[in-house]
């Protein structure tokens, strides 16, 4: 089916569904926008990665505006100040991102639908930073609904919610209220900064906070400010390391 209208973007609800779009290898390839724009934190989720590079993708733009329970389980939401959300990406004509692509290996794709469990899976068409398109669709973890996410991740059921979510007292998934995990937003960040200037800009202006009007440059600028002179503690030093 495609998504919303959105021309070239087709949703994938089966394994068998992501297993159309494997290039002549078999692999499978991944869009990174957030953390995954940090080679080493995309090596330490699939360590087999290849093929690590930049590219455009048009069409969508990236906003804070899910709220992670692995931030709550590692200690770095900060729930009474609301700066608990992670990154997704969602359709918005005339928006264009640089993310990176990679590829993983077909026998992968369980573990990641399983880990990205709160997700809409869309197949995209990225390009490379010149304009020309791949061969391939790779696979973009996109907003969801709270209500599809019951209905299909967790099968109607209040114990798979609970177990993923509610037990971290998140009864909604998918908000426009909340701000920018402190640590994880500088870490994706310092990420983008480290695949060159265009990156960096690029992750600035076309990332909002879930308000949808405030740009990350000026949310950094403004309510967000030390947010980059902020160390990770000390166990996540290396993996919030940019």
């Amino acid at each position: 089916m495609s998504f919303s209208g959105h021309r070239h973007v087709t949703e994938l609800t089966t394994e068998s569904d992501f297993e159309q779009i494997l290039d002549s290898d078999g692999a499978l390839s991944i869009c990174g926008f957030g953390s995954l724009l940090s080679e080493r934190s995309a090596r330490s989720t699939f360590p087999d990665l290849v093929n690590f590079r930049v590219a455009k993708l048009n069409g969508f733009r990236r906003v804070f505006a899910h709220v992670a329970p692995i931030f709550f389980e590692r200690g770095i939401a900060k729930p009474e100040t609301k700066e608990i959300s992670s990154l997704s990406v969602e359709p918005c004509e005339g928006e264009s991102l640089i993310v990176t692509v990679f590829e993983i290996k077909k026998s992968e794709i369980p573990s990641y639908i399983e880990r990205e469990h709160e997700f809409r899976f869309l197949a995209v068409q990225p390009e490379t930073l010149e304009g020309n398109q791949y061969a391939t669709p790779a696979v973009l973890c996109a907003r969801y609904s709270d209500e599809e996410y019951f209905q299909n991740r967790c099968k109607g059921s209040q114990d798979i919610y609970h177990e993923r979510y509610g037990r971290f007292g998140i009864d909604k998934i998918w908000r426009d209220d909340v701000l920018p995990c402190r640590v994880y937003c500088r870490h994706c960040v310092l990420a983008a900064k480290n695949l060159g200037n265009e990156v960096y800009d690029n992750f600035l202006d076309h990332t909002y906070i879930a308000d949808r009007k405030t740009t990350l440059r000026e949310y950094l600028a403004t309510t967000g400010s030390g947010i980059m002179e902020e160390e990770p503690p000390e166990l996540l030093k290396v993996r919030y390391g940019g």
